[in-house]
């Protein structure tokens, strides 16, 4: 592993477009300058993270073409935004998130690291800046309850984003994302979101809370007065009309959300959502829980692979390419699975 040029992995992935202005009687030129960074992931064939890799052990291509590049082990302090989902839905699951302090604190950020903690639902709130201090972030997540039925996932991940956006360069942007997985109620757009994301060069992972379970569990609201009267429902000979005995007639529940979730699930095998495709075009991974153990362990895989990750870094030898930059990263070894952020926009160069 070579380390030859450490401040390589301190320039963010996308470095914008530098324009000069020239005297009026000169045209404007402008150029574009990138440093693409690839924060990469090597598996074997049984899903095990493959370490002390080599230079020479890897190829990378931008749209197809051969890159010169740079290879550095992750070693970059780390800060990490957890947003969580705590609308109504989640009270079943928040006391699971609230005991993953330590966690955080040990297998994700290290020894230099920092976590932000922000809770959505209709609101975006911040319960605690980037800090260190692993008391302060038991304390934030300790705080956050449920909420309101409204879930702005997308707007809370806009405001993730932002905050990372503002660390130092030198330090690594990482977002970790615990929710269902759709939005509810967002005014921003994803397309917007992501290369808010990409731009920044924020790698995001989520855990996916169940939609069903959180639908099944979550209390039933309270009923809206009846606008029709007992005495006035029809009831059977010899009834009583009594409020709770037309309410007995009226129904039996309110199982239609249980039924409307059914469906959401079968329509989400064909449609992409929110989590995967935020973790899909960052490089970031998604995981699932329904117990404690599922998600404890989901948080120490995550762990593992941020601390195991190859930075691979290239100044692209085709910019005049706009548009959308495929990157493929290979290994020159058999049975290993690579996984990297799969490209970047880039804006072409006029003329």
């Amino acid at each position: 592993m070579t380390s030859k040029t450490p401040m390589l992995a301190k320039i963010p992935a996308l470095v914008g477009v530098a324009i000069l202005i020239l005297p009026a009687q000169e045209q404007k030129i402008t150029t574009t300058v990138n440093v693409v960074i690839a924060p990469t992931v090597v598996l074997d064939e049984r899903g095990n993270i493959v370490n002390g890799l080599q230079v020479h052990d890897f190829r990378v291509f931008d749209n197809d073409k051969p890159q010169d590049f740079k290879v550095d082990v992750a070693f970059q302090p780390i800060d990490v935004a957890v947003a969580i989902q705590a609308d109504a839905v989640t009270e079943e699951a928040l006391p699971k998130i609230r005991k993953l302090g330590s966690l955080l604190e040990g297998l994700v950020i290290g020894e230099q690291g920092t976590v932000a903690v922000i809770a959505f639902d209709h609101r975006i709130r911040v319960m605690q800046d980037f800090t260190s201090d692993g008391g302060k972030i038991k304390a934030a997540l300790e705080k956050i309850n449920a909420g309101s039925s409204s879930s702005r996932q997308i707007d809370a991940v806009n405001e993730a984003v932002r905050m990372l956006s503002r660390r130092a360069k030198d330090r690594r942007r990482v977002l970790l994302l615990i929710s269902e997985t759709r939005d509810k109620g967002s005014e921003g757009k994803m397309r917007e979101t992501l290369l808010a994301a990409e731009t920044s060069n924020v790698l995001i992972y989520t855990i996916n809370m169940s939609r069903f379970l959180n639908t099944l569990l979550a209390k039933t609201p309270l009923p809206r007065p009846d606008p029709i009267p007992p005495q006035a429902r029809h009831m059977p000979a010899g009834g009583s009309a009594t409020p709770t005995s037309a309410a007995q007639y009226a129904g039996t529940g309110n199982v239609l959300p249980a039924f409307v979730e059914i469906f959401r699930s079968a329509k989400a095998i064909f449609v992409s959502n929110p989590a995967e495709l935020l973790t899909r075009f960052t490089g970031g991974r998604e995981y699932s829980f329904v117990s404690q153990k599922a998600l404890e362990e989901a948080v120490t895989r995550i762990g593992e692979e941020l601390h195991s990750q190859y930075l691979i870094s290239y100044n692209p030898n085709n910019k005049l390419e706009g548009g959308w930059h495929a990157i493929r990263v290979e290994v020159r070894r058999a049975a290993m699975t690579v996984r990297t952020r799969p490209g970047y926009w880039l804006a072409g160069v006029p003329e």
